[in-house]
């Protein structure tokens, strides 16, 4: 992060660099302040992936359009119970997102999606308002 060579330390960037790639590295990027190469980044777990510029918007959209198909209830309970979970301990984990699944399994956009796979149709999921 760029405050490595300066005055003022960046400790906002160093909650998620430290939380994504491993201690050596981490501390080098905060304290040198060097940029590093996106393929570096993606190496290192900093980035899911690397494409040319000009396929960025159309990789874009169709990162967007695969995140958000399907029920935006279900995905909200899903990342809630992913940030939730992920530094319990892991039987405590799988206990929690067993109780997640259940309680999950009642929502009417659950219902619809069995419901659609068993008539061999698509889910007509609730928009968000």
């Amino acid at each position: 992060t760029p405050g490595g060579k300066g005055g003022w330390f960046c400790t906002t960037p160093m909650v998620a660099v430290s939380r994504n790639i491993g201690r050596k590295r981490a501390l080098e990027m905060l304290l040198t302040g060097d940029t590093i190469h996106a393929h570096t980044a993606a190496e290192w777990g900093l980035i899911n992936r690397v494409v040319p510029p000009e396929q960025l918007v159309e990789e874009s959209q169709r990162l967007l359009e695969a995140a958000t198909r399907g029920s935006f209830i279900s995905k909200g309970m899903g990342k809630q119970a992913y940030y939730t979970q992920i530094d319990l301990p892991q039987h405590q984990a799988y206990a929690y997102a067993m109780e997640v699944m259940a309680a999950a399994s009642q929502v009417p956009d659950a219902q619809e999606g069995m419901h659609a796979f068993l008539e061999k149709r698509k889910a007509n999921f609730k928009q968000p308002s």
